[in-house]
């Protein structure tokens, strides 16, 4: 039962996120979300914080802290809700789903567990054959994916 849950989630999950662009492909701004917008707005620093309440050097300020990732995101919400825009917050696998992650963690820790029997074995002229193995690593990750899913973060 258990386990169902936690692919129930995964897969809602990974649904959720396919909305989303790739890790990779969604970086921000050189100049941050926060002034690249502003700028396409055609708003000023002080425009912008007449809006919020604050200063012109305070949203210089939260600029720069975008730009150095210690903006807070209450901060980043306020900013972008007062240019009429909407915080979007996730966190994307840098490839794939998180299926997919879970997939290659199970194939990493199934290669780190068969390579000293698979070594021993061959030193000891007892190699199994390259299908038999296979064979192996495909069982073990099935019982890695299939078993509890702390397993594989330990």
């Amino acid at each position: 039962m258990v386990n169902r849950k936690g692919n129930l989630k995964r897969q809602q999950l990974d649904d959720a996120l396919r909305v989303y662009p790739t890790a990779k492909s969604a970086t921000p701004p050189r100049s941050g979300w926060i002034r690249s917008i502003r700028e396409a707005l055609g708003m000023t620093q002080s425009q912008l914080g007449a809006k919020l309440g604050i200063s012109r050097q305070s949203v210089q300020d939260f600029e720069k802290a975008e730009v150095e990732r210690r903006i807070t995101l209450d901060s980043l919400d306020r900013l972008a809700r007062a240019m009429g825009c909407r915080l979007v917050y996730a966190l994307a696998p840098e490839t794939g789903s998180l299926e997919d992650l879970r997939t290659r963690r199970a194939e990493a820790i199934a290669d780190a567990m068969l390579k000293p029997t698979t070594h021993s074995m061959k030193l000891e002229d007892q190699g199994v054959s390259k299908r038999t193995r296979q064979r192996q690593r495909k069982e073990l990750i099935d019982t890695l994916l299939t078993g509890s899913a702390r397993n594989l973060w330990r």
